[in-house]
């Protein structure tokens, strides 16, 4: 089958950055794409932006490449779509949890039809056509509870829950998408699936039992549910629970915690680190004492001692100094705002939520960021007496190494589309 992938140029704040270069659950996400469909095609054509489609006359599927969408997704799709034998493009329901809760707000690439929305995923048994109908598979979502807040705290809930699907397919039109991909589809989705796939596979839960009785841990512990690349060196008094995934080259230090989480290749982790449901990218450095919470972590980063982070995303390439925090709830209980994929503010409608730094930054120690500000790419941040608290976007030209005349030696790696570089400044 012939794959056509249409590319999407528009960057995603602050990355300055197209969606298909940005890392999802530790890898790009034009690598995602091709993994899960290598099974259905043979051959791809990659189109520039407003080129029109080849007159092929064979079965293929076109997508628009800031598309996250995982196996199941992709298994559900191609396979009711081929039962049609007919051209399809997929559609998502506004009664879906997952879409109403997580993937609708900030976005600007679904194509509202009445109660469902046109994703830019198409399928042509015999080749590109007009009239292609909505094909709306379910996400098989589910709600998961993931966070108690005292009822002082927020006198309307206290529970807070996330929508999981079993199946994944979403725009990548906000840094906040790279949340919800990496977060809530991802890691979130990862456990529900396998708590699925433990009631329903016996044969599944009786190796699961039996790894760990055999290995003398505990269920969580197990083989099955931990996987630990080679070469790694972890420290007996390190204490990791799947379902996580550990890649090759990792070093864990005494008295770190990790729980269900991502870890790339070449990671070192020091001693007291805490972890929990957070994705971090290969190369990644984080000392003594730094926590991650539901966050995202590129590759080639260095998260230093006593550093918090709460449901963010960081680029590549970056520095966050000791003594940060990341804070994710506003405590008058006003609506997190966050950028959409215009670059406008808008309700994220997310209770919580954490921020987002771009690439190639340098940032301080002992800052305090407010929720869901982001740091713009290549920005360097030093913490002094008039700037301890973030409460505004930083962009590019807030940056303090623009003030010094050493600013060269921070050349701008990721400026904005039609910008140049460090040189122009």
């Amino acid at each position: 089958m012939l794959k056509i992938i249409l590319q999407s140029r528009r960057a995603i704040v602050p990355f300055n950055e197209p969606a298909r270069d940005l890392r999802v659950l530790n890898k790009p996400l034009w690598l995602i794409q091709r993994d899960v469909l290598a099974p259905y095609t043979t051959r791809e054509i990659e189109l520039p932006q407003g080129a029109p489609l080849p007159p092929v006359h064979e079965p293929c599927i076109v997508y628009r490449d800031n598309l996250f969408f995982d196996e199941g997704y992709m298994q559900a799709f191609l396979s009711q779509a081929r039962k049609l034998n007919r051209p399809v493009r997929a559609a998502l329901s506004i009664k879906d949890g997952a879409f109403r809760e997580h993937i609708l707000p900030l976005s600007i690439s679904y194509t509202p039809a009445g109660d469902i929305y046109l994703v830019d995923l198409w399928y042509y048994p015999n080749g590109p056509e007009p009239g292609a109908e909505p094909l709306v598979i379910d996400l098989q979502s589910r709600e998961i509870g993931y966070y108690h807040i005292p009822q002082y705290m927020a006198v309307t809930q206290g529970d807070l829950t996330y929508q999981v699907p079993l199946r994944s397919l979403l725009a990548i039109d906000s840094w906040v998408h790279i949340f919800v991909a990496d977060g809530i589809f991802g890691l979130f989705g990862r456990g529900a699936r396998f708590e699925e796939r433990l009631d329903r596979d016996p044969i599944f839960k009786i190796q699961v039992l039996a790894a760990a009785i055999y290995e003398g841990r505990q269920l969580l512990q197990c083989s099955k549910v931990v996987q630990i690349g080679r070469n790694c060196v972890i420290d007996p008094d390190a204490i990791i629970h799947g379902p996580t995934t550990i890649g090759d080259n990792v070093t864990i230090g005494a008295n770190a915690v990790i729980e269900n989480c991502i870890i790339g290749d070449n990671v070192n982790i020091s001693q007291g680190c805490q972890l929990m449901l957070s994705v971090v990218g290969d190369g990644t450095f984080l000392p003594f004492r730094a926590s991650l919470f539901m966050t995202s972590v590129m590759d080639n980063c260095l998260i230093a001692q006593n550093t918090c982070l709460q449901m963010c995303v960081i680029g590549r390439n970056t520095f966050i100094g000791a003594g940060n925090t990341w804070t994710d709830f506003n405590l008058l209980s006003s609506p997190i705002k966050a950028r959409d994929g215009s670059g406008a503010l808008r309700t994220s409608n997310r209770p919580v939520l954490g921020g987002c730094v771009g690439h190639n930054c340098r940032i301080g120690s002992g800052l305090i960021i407010y929720p869901a500000r982001t740091i713009e790419s290549d920005v360097i941040l030093f913490a002094n007496k008039e700037r301890r608290v973030i409460d505004r976007d930083i962009y590019y030209e807030d940056s303090d190494h623009l003030l010094l005349p050493q600013s060269n030696l921070h050349p701008r790696l990721y400026p904005r589309p039609g910008e140049g570089t460090a040189e122009s400044w």
